[in-house]
Order: C-alpha cells, then structure tokens, then sequence
C-alpha cells in the first residue's frame, strides 16, 4: 500500500517544493517589473498641466502667451497675437493652409502644440508683406494665383520655403515640392506660374 501511493505521488510531476520554487520565481520577477517600471515612470517626461507662460520667438520678435499644454500654435497665432494669415482649414494639415516657417522649414500650425515650438524661430506669411513684400507675394499678384485667398498664405509660404531650398527648381519639380498644399478654388496652373517667375527672377 505505501509503495503503491509513494509511486503514483512522484508520477503526478508535481510536489511541495517545485510549488514554492515557481512562487519565488514569479514573486521575484513581479518585483523586477515593478521596479522597471518606476524607473521608467522617473526617467521620463514630466507632465504638463493647467495654464503656463512661454516666449515664443515670432517673425523676428519674442512674444510672451498664455498656453495649456493642449493649445496649438495656430491657435496662439490667430487668437493670441492676432496673425490671421495661417488659416485653420484642417485640423491635421491636409490643407496645408495653416503653413508656417519653423527653422526655416515648413510646417503647419495646427498639428503643432505651441509647447514645442518654444526655442524655435517661427516665420509666418506677415514677415513676408510689408512695404517691400517678398517677391514671391508679387508674383502671385502678378499672375492672380488666387481666388478666394484662403489658400494662399499657405502656399506663398510653401512656395518660398520650397524656392529657398531649390532656388533654380524646374516647373515640375515646383509641381512636386507644393503638393502639400490644396487650393479647392482650383488656380494651381496660377500658383506654378507665379513660382517659376520667380525662378526666373521676373
């Protein structure tokens, strides 16, 4: 009888000690994660709530605003310090209506939380008007790349950013460089028309 119960006891795989080796290991690697995890939670980025003041740097001057961490640069620009010229078609730029200049780059304003823009040089179509405007606002003057306008501070600005980087571009590649930007008035032909005069320096 002993013998017999002793054999199907060690058949089973199973007994006291395995059990409580098994629940160390777990407990111990629960304990790893844990641990990890805190690091993790620690060595991360701190977490912005509520209201707080930034400068942002803005057509060459510093300007002090009010932001949550929410607020997106397009809405600092139109709302704050009243720079209407990018226009808020699309929420996620599609549009490319609400472009700016970030670094010298193109952008659109209303993807872009004004929190990271802090510390960055940011261009939009005002700096380009003025008494002397930018020859690329002349061009579009000249060959009436608009209709409704509301595209077009957008692509003014997409034109000089992409003309600043290919100062000699073909007519196709200005074709490839702008197809960021959506005129729903449909003056594309205009819009290429007015880059390549540029090109040419007319």
């Amino acid at each position: 009888m002993t013998d017999s119960r002793n054999k199907t006891g060690s058949s089973s795989g199973f007994n006291r000690r395995d059990f409580l080796r098994g629940s160390g290991a777990a407990a111990a690697a629960a304990a790893v994660q844990t641990q990890a995890a805190q690091a993790m939670q620690d060595s991360g980025p701190a977490i912005v709530r509520g209201s707080q003041k930034i400068a942002l740097n803005i057509n060459g001057s510093q300007h002090d605003v009010t932001v949550e961490p929410r607020t997106t640069l397009l809405d600092v620009l139109r709302h704050q310090l009243d720079l209407t010229g990018a226009k808020p078609v699309s929420a996620d730029g599609s549009s490319g209506a609400s472009t700016v200049l970030i670094d010298g780059k193109p952008a659109t304003a209303s993807t872009i939380l004004a929190l990271t823009a802090v510390g960055k040089k940011i261009q939009t179509i005002e700096s380009l008007g003025g008494d002397n405007p930018d020859p690329v606002i002349q061009a579009f003057v000249k060959h009436d790349a608009q209709q409704c306008g509301f595209c077009t501070p957008g692509f003014v600005i997409a034109v000089r950013a992409f003309l600043n980087k290919n100062p000699n571009a073909t007519e196709a590649q200005i074709r490839e460089g702008l197809n960021g930007n959506i005129c729903r008035c449909g003056t594309y032909a205009n819009i290429v028309q007015a880059a390549v005069a540029v090109v040419k320096g007319a």
